[in-house]
């Protein structure tokens, strides 16, 4: 319980120990078997054949392949891991060429470091890469590598490959599984909203579908452009996701309906989870529908689901070839070397990734001329740490500071009787199998845990390269708070846009994207649903849960910053309640109810607007006009827009504090 003694807090701040508080997430059997085998197998080897060494680093290198399988589709899992191995192996060939040369391995590294941190913003598999190429250049320039310069790399890369064989062991026997399962997973969250509509967990439940849909359309979307036209089979998946839009709208459009009428029958959500069922036991394949029973619509909202459900129940009973043609509602990705090098361009033209690139390059110097001017052995743990602490998409760097400083004490815990007490050798290969296990067991419950499981058997690997033994314990510690120390000063206290983020402007972004929506969703005729607006309304809900995730990752930020986004949180609340409102309001115009006048849809949008003009400048915003914030309910019956409108003042009400 809080104390509090002459109103002074006595409890840590929230913004400290929610890293600490470790995340409710499954324990992923499959993966923990999986890196048990992938790091101990290799040791057994190295020992069998007089070589420790060789099978240390094949173990390390399978390390970061355990770290970086963090996919569900084979195909996504086959270059989540292969492509960093190449990276790495880059790396620690750099590494090893400098290692024992203090000044050049600090102009090495430090350029490495650059160009890690640029390539970092291209995307997912990018990050990760430039991840390994810069922890394998410190570990190479830190640890003594077998002779001659190729073999570690080789090494390495062995490992990785181990890691990608156990991983794609079972890709002829569940190829498609993941896929059909993120699918049937989103039906299942709509089938939740949809129950949800009218009552309090609606939000929540909209969130969940949210990042469901993100997650299902990455899975698919990511290696459409390659086999789109050639696997009916992912083709069939699309366009039955492509389908669940519709519910979901429909879905939004419930929560307007009458209070009189009383929750939505149990049917229809019930009608969704059949069809999540029927994808994930892919049946039927062709044929008939699933088999709907569905009560009489009583207004324009269960009209729209009747409709939305008995598309999606047709979508599924169409034979595989009928998808091939089938419009792509959400648009096709272009070329995967389109797509590189448009990233590419982006990332050398971009001021972000360059100011990324030097902050990062700063610290991995800095942490350098450190080990090379006080009597530390060897330390690349010091650039190590900086490198994890600093790595842009793990979240707010203050807080990984601070976890990985508790983390890096958890694990040299777990080390300690470890390094004291298991005699090296064979004893090794338990003792390594049983640490692996834990990594990706504790990965999924947060950063800080994920430390404390990677430092042990990395101290254990390490050891076997350089014979230290219980001699590398203190040191680490001392390697892992040197770290922290410079990433937080020179990586965050040094760079204001650390400690002052953008999330004011992305805000402000997201609610003119909102404006631009709500003139979009009404133009035309009702029954004319432009091409633009499943585009526009799929990326407004994607960008808005980009947005929350930032302010999320503020939240944990000491002041001012964590402060700040909490004052803005419930205004991020309400422009998705905008944007939702929105949605569903086109979609009762769509099924029967009044269209509204295009001058009432002008001056919503102008109001969003100014509210987004009034966020980037920080001025306060006018006062509202008395009729034109009365609309023309007095004339319109019934006022369809009511609705939107109330969640636009909502918004504006809650921004006015704020602004002042």
């Amino acid at each position: 319980m809080a104390q509090r003694a002459h109103g002074v807090r006595l409890s840590p701040p929230t913004w400290l120990t929610a890293g600490l508080r470790p995340r409710p997430a499954p324990v992923p059997w499959a993966a923990v078997a999986r890196a048990s085998v992938a790091l101990s197998a290799p040791l057994a080897v190295g020992l069998a054949a007089g070589r420790p060494a060789y099978g240390a680093l094949v173990s390390m290198g399978a390390l970061s392949g355990v770290i970086g399988d963090t996919a569900d589709a084979y195909r996504m899992r086959f270059f989540n891991i292969a492509v960093p191995q190449l990276f790495g192996a880059v790396g620690v060939t750099l590494g090893t060429l400098v290692y024992g040369r203090d000044w050049t391995a600090v102009a090495v590294l430090t350029l490495v470091a650059l160009v890690s941190g640029m390539i970092s913003s291209i995307g997912s598999v990018a990050s990760v890469s430039g991840l390994l190429l810069l922890l394998n250049a410190v570990v190479g320039a830190g640890l003594p590598m077998p002779r001659p310069w190729w073999t570690a790399p080789l090494l390495l890369t062995a490992g990785g490959a181990v890691v990608l064989l156990l991983t794609l062991f079972g890709w002829p026997l569940r190829g498609g599984v993941p896929e059909r399962a993120a699918v049937a997973a989103s039906y299942r969250s709509v089938a939740a909203f949809v129950r949800a509509a009218g009552t309090p967990e609606h939000d929540e439940r909209r969130q969940d579908v949210t990042q469901s849909l993100n997650a299902s359309y990455d899975l698919l979307l990511a290696h459409r452009t390659r086999r789109h036209g050639r696997s009916p089979g992912l083709t069939r998946l699309i366009a039955r996701l492509n389908a669940l839009i519709p519910i979901v709208e429909a879905a939004s459009a419930a929560k307007l309906r009458p209070a009189r009428l009383g929750p939505l029958p149990e049917a229809w959500p019930a009608a969704v989870l059949a069809l999540a069922d029927s994808i994930e036991d892919d049946r039927p394949r062709t044929g008939t529908a699933v088999a709907l029973d569905l009560p009489g619509p009583t207004g324009p909202s269960e009209r729209a689901l009747d409709l939305a459900l008995r598309y999606a129940a047709a979508v599924g009973a169409e034979p595989d070839h009928a998808h091939t043609a089938d419009p792509d509602r959400l648009g096709r990705p272009a070329a995967p070397w389109v797509r590189t090098r448009r990233a590419t361009r982006a990332a050398l033209l971009s001021g972000a990734s360059w100011r990324y690139g030097l902050r990062l390059a700063l610290c991995i110097g800095l942490a350098q001329v450190v080990v090379s001017v006080l009597p530390v052995p060897r330390s690349y743990w010091v650039a190590l740490t900086v490198t994890f602490v600093l790595k842009p998409d793990f979240g707010s760097v203050f807080s990984r500071a601070v976890l990985r400083a508790l983390g890096t004490a958890g694990g040299l815990l777990l080390a300690v009787p470890v390094l004291a007490e298991v005699p090296r050798g064979w004893w090794d290969v338990p003792t390594v199998a049983v640490l692996a296990a834990l990594i990706p067991a504790f990965s999924a419950k947060g950063y800080a845990f994920q430390t404390a499981a990677i430092t042990p058997v990395i101290l254990l690997l390490s050891d076997l390269l350089n014979h230290q033994g219980f001699g590398l314990v203190l040191p680490r510690l001392y390697d892992s708070l040197i770290g922290c120390g410079i990433a937080l000063v020179a990586g965050y206290l040094c760079w204001p846009e650390s400690w002052h983020t953008r999330i004011g402007d992305r805000l402000a972004d997201a609610v003119a994207d909102a404006s631009a929506y709500v003139a979009l969703a009404f133009a035309g005729a009702p029954g004319q649903d432009r091409p633009a607006r499943p585009v526009r309304r799929r990326r407004l809900y994607r960008d808005l849960s980009a947005v929350r995730s930032e302010f999320q990752r503020a939240l944990t930020e000491p002041p001012p910053t964590g402060p700040r986004a909490a004052a803005w949180w419930p205004l991020v609340i309400a422009v998705e309640r905008v944007v939702e409102a929105t949605t569903a309001t086109r979609v009762r115009v769509e099924h029967g109810e009044p269209a509204p006048p295009p001058g009432e849809v002008a001056a919503i949008a102008a109001d969003l607007a100014a509210l987004a003009g009034a966020l980037r400048t920080g001025t306060p915003l006018p006062k509202p006009d008395g009729d034109a914030a009365a609309g023309t309910t007095a004339t319109a019956a019934p006022d369809v827009l009511g609705p939107l409108r109330s969640e636009v003042r909502a918004a504006c009400a809650i921004a006015s504090p704020v602004l002042g």
